[in-house]
Parts: C-alpha cells; structure tokens; sequence
C-alpha cells in the first residue's frame, strides 16, 4: 500500500498502522527481532532473557476519570511488558513541554507516576526534560521505555493454535469512551471512566499457575478487533468470538449506540487478552475471577482452523455470524 502523506489513522493501531509498519517501518528496520512485532522486544544476553520495550504517550485530555497522562505512561509500558511474559524492573522517562505549562499539573502527573512505580515495585532510573516554545507541543508529551526479566516463555502472537480459548479479563472499551466523551465534551447521564491500570496482579497469578498460555496482550489503540485480526494474521489462523460473551459495561454500550460505534474498536489501558489450550480455559478463567480487576471475565470465543487468508467472526446476539471488521479509519486520534 503506497502512502503519500501520513494521515492520523496511521497511528490508530488498525489497519493502516498495520501497513504502515509492514510496508515502511520493517523496510528500514528489519531484523529477526524487531519482526516478531511483539509489544515488547525479548533480548537475550547468553544468561537471561530481557524484555525492552518503548511507548510515547499524547493522550487529550492529559487528566481524565480514573487517571491521567503520568498515570497512563508507566501502566502502559508496564503491561507491555508483562504480555510478553515479564516482570517489569526499570523505566526511563522523556517529557517534551509546552511552555507555560502549569507546575501544579506538572506535579500531579510526577506524583501519580510515583504512585504506579511504587504499586509495581519498579524504579524510574533515568529520563529527559525539554521545554519548547509555546504551540510546538499540545501541553506535554511523554515517552517511557521499560525494561524487565523474562519469568513465562513462549508468549508470541505467533503460538495460536486451533482450538485454543480467547479470553478477556474484564469489560472492553472503557477507556476510549471515557477519553472521547471527555475530549469532545459529550455530556450523558452515565459514568465514564478509564480502566488505567497495572495487569501485574491478574499477569502474576496466571504465571504462577500450572497453565500452558498460548498469548496475551493488552488491546490498546484498535481494540479488541485489533488485537484479535494482529493474531490471526501472525497465526495464519480463523478466528470465532460470540458477542453474547463479550462483556461490556452498560454505559459503554449506551455510548457507542448513541454515536455509531463498536465496543470492539474502542481501546482499552487495564485489560488482558489471552489465549489458552482449551482445557485450561475454565483454569485460567477462576483465577482472573478471583482478583476484583477480573471479576467480570468471560471466555469470548476461539481460533478455528489454519488459514493462508484469516478472518475474526463475530457470532451475534441473533445466532448468525458476520466479518467483525478491524479498525479503520481515524477513529480515535491521541487515547494513549
């Protein structure tokens, strides 16, 4: 696919992100590394294996219901690394700001950083500060890189087999109708708010456990539909989710009806997405339950047979099946 000009749907992790990276980015930068396209890299230095991973953060509005930017930064990076199967160890940090910005936004920020470290017993070992003229930066930017031992193998994009369960640990769509409902100034009378949060206690239990896990991933930018079309297409393999299964708070619901949009697109920042041998399903599924972050789970659906030309299904509330459609488009510019 050839691009004339970058379009903000390049970044919106849907498909044009996909062809963005395939057609350009890997044309430049590839090597057996970086083409694992897996949310963190696995580095291995001949006695251990690292994950190092690397996010830029540019949310609008940078304080929102159940976080804020600073907030956003470090959960962000550390479920990262975590759906590669690592405990997350250091950060560094990087803020471009827009002068003029205000300290006392500047210290919320600082402050729930400190907070999340703590929470995720990490530290903050290095970092950046730059300040740029007025109207070079929309209030601040942050970019943190983070890096953690590997202790569970084998998790790729690439390990789907048929078969195999999906699994969702919580409800979808929160945070992108929380940050749109804010950035745009849509008032309703139901709550919104983001579901910014660590997946260290939900990832560590499962680690923990006699379970054989296939994948995970945190269903950011694009969603669940990104994430679910980025495995099947790595996998070369069919993919069936059943809408009846696939929770949704009522209010995310009630807001995606009112504008025209799918649950399944809108991004998530405290959801785990994972793949299991059937006969771990029901295993895997009482140990998220057990930790209130993962009260609300559900297996959601299946991977089907091999396929040089994969597709998601989507099995509706009606019992009939349709294509559920990656994320196209510019749907939501700076969620993350």
């Amino acid at each position: 696919m050839k691009i004339d000009k970058l379009l903000l749907s390049h970044g919106g992790g849907g498909e044009e992100t996909f062809f963005l990276i395939k057609d350009y980015i890997l044309k430049y930068f590839s090597n057996p590394i970086l083409n694992q396209l897996e949310d963190s890299a696995i580095l291995n230095d001949g006695f251990s294996e690292l994950a190092f991973t690397i996010d830029g953060f540019t949310v609008k509005p940078i304080f929102f219901k159940g976080g804020n930017i600073g907030k956003l930064a470090v959960t962000g990076t550390v479920n990262d690394l975590i759906v590669v199967g690592a405990k997350p160890l250091y950060l560094t940090v990087s803020f471009i700001i827009e002068e003029g910005f205000l300290m006392e936004d500047l210290e919320k920020i600082l402050k729930s950083m400190k907070e999340e470290a703590e929470k995720n017993k990490i530290f903050i070992v290095a970092g950046d500060t730059k300040i740029v003229p007025k109207g070079e930066v929309d209030g601040i930017f942050i970019t943190t890189s983070g890096i953690g031992k590997i202790v569970y193998n084998g998790l790729s994009c690439q390990n789907l087999k048929p078969g195999d369960v999906i699994i969702v640990s919580g409800s979808i769509g929160d945070h992108g109708a929380c940050i749109l409902a804010e950035r745009e100034g849509i008032k309703l009378d139901i709550e919104l708010k983001s579901d910014c949060e660590s997946l260290l206690p939900l990832a560590e239990a499962l680690f923990n456990a006699d379970i054989e896990i296939h994948a995970m991933r945190d269903p950011t930018r694009g969603g669940l539909a990104a994430t679910l079309y980025e495995w099947a297409h790595s996998s070369q393999v069919n993919i069936m989710v059943e809408e009846a299964f696939i929770p949704v708070k009522p209010q995310v619901k009630t807001f995606c009806e009112a504008l025209g949009f799918e649950p399944y697109h809108l991004p998530c920042e405290g959801r785990l997405v994972l793949v299991v041998p059937e006969k771990f399903g029901e295993k895997a599924l009482k140990i998220l339950r057990n930790h209130p972050s993962g009260e609300s789970a559900q297996i959601i659906g299946r991977v089907l047979e091999k396929d040089s030309s994969p597709q998601v299904t989507l099995k509706t509330l009606y019992g009939t099946e349709r294509i559920l459609e990656n994320t196209s488009g510019e749907l939501f510019p700076r969620i993350c």
